[in-house]
């Protein structure tokens, strides 16, 4: 299928903009992949490729060629899995997942789809480090966040809610904020895994965003923890990690009359009509797992018993084509 592999080719090097980044993310030969190109536009009888300042970029015929190529190679996948759907799912699913969340909550889920589906590879990358999904060439992540436009679909899964918490002597010590703007005046504790380091607060029917500051940083949540259970200062985290600590009495629950902005729990794919069947099996089950019930957050629980609202949205709730801008430490 040397006409496959000229398109497959063609269209890494669009979304990578590099002959060596396209030839690396497939285990090729820079050399391979550029005569792979000439000879693809040798039989088109056109310029699918022009040298910019900043790389490789698609002409305009190469715009149009590669989203063709595209659904082609979609098309492809697409009948492959027909074929073999009696047999179950199978191939390789490279997944990205949140360190904390995803080795608690999602690394038990996966076990339970790789019992559901034995002719299915399941290779995951546990960090809270930012992949890019096409470039590293990951099927799916899992992210917690907030979203913002972009080619890439997500679909949502469940809330997350964060909580502003302190030590129990930390607050003896250095008092207990009354209000957003107080925090203004403690030591707070950051977390460094986000492009929006804000606070965000619903006061009244205004939305008020707070910048900590603080002199230990992380992009750890269990780290950022640690460092509360310590008194170090004051922190905001998910209540899925805050959860134990708020039940042994080693965290309180500060600003309960200022609800934080919700984020979620998402999966994110490359963009495109299709869904693998090895991603369609995994959304399903995580929407089975974590749709419901929040078991795997007390938190949220205890407030749903007691009628605490502990956030508010912000937009996005069903499947779209955006990205995840930024997250909670997860």
């Amino acid at each position: 299928m040397s006409e496959l592999d000229d398109i497959r080719s063609f269209i890494a090097v669009a979304e990578t903009g590099g002959f060596g980044r396209a030839a690396h993310n497939l285990g090729l030969a820079k050399s391979v992949v550029s005569r792979r190109i000439s000879r693809l536009e040798a039989d088109l009888g056109t310029r699918l490729l022009s040298r910019t300042t900043r790389g490789v970029a698609a002409t305009e015929a190469g715009l149009e060629f590669k989203a063709r190529g595209e659904r082609i190679l979609a098309d492809l996948v697409e009948a492959r899995e027909s074929v073999a759907q009696a047999s179950g799912v199978s191939g390789r699913l490279r997944l990205s997942m949140p360190l904390t969340f995803g080795n608690r909550h999602v690394a038990p889920v996966l076990g339970e789809l790789a019992g559901r589906h034995p002719r299915l590879e399941i290779d995951v990358e546990a960090s809270d480090r930012y992949v890019d999904l096409i470039g590293e060439r990951f099927d799916a992540a899992i992210r917690i966040g907030t979203l913002k436009d972009s080619s890439l679909v997500a679909r949502r899964i469940a809330p997350v809610h964060g909580i502003i918490l302190a030590s129990p002597g930390y607050l003896a010590e250095k008092g207990r904020p009354a209000s957003p703007a107080d925090l203004a005046q403690h030591e707070c504790l950051l977390y460094t895994g986000t492009n929006s380091p804000d606070w965000t607060f619903r006061v009244g029917k205004r939305r008020v965003s707070v910048r900590p500051t603080g002199r230990l940083r992380s992009d750890s949540g269990e780290t950022l923890l640690a460092w509360a259970r310590a008194g170090l200062g004051i922190v905001q985290l998910p209540t899925f990690i805050a959860s134990d600590a708020i039940r042994d009495g080693l965290l309180e629950p500060l600003l309960w009359g200022y609800p934080m902005q919700e984020h979620a729990l998402y999966v994110v794919r490359p963009p495109g009509a299709y869904v693998p069947g090895k991603v369609r099996v995994l959304i399903d089950l995580l929407v089975e797992r974590f749709g419901g019930s929040p078991y795997w957050d007390p938190c949220q629980i205890a407030a749903r018993e007691h009628g605490v609202t502990l956030g508010f949205t912000s937009g996005f709730e069903t499947e779209t084509e955006v990205q995840v801008e930024a997250h909670q430490p997860a």
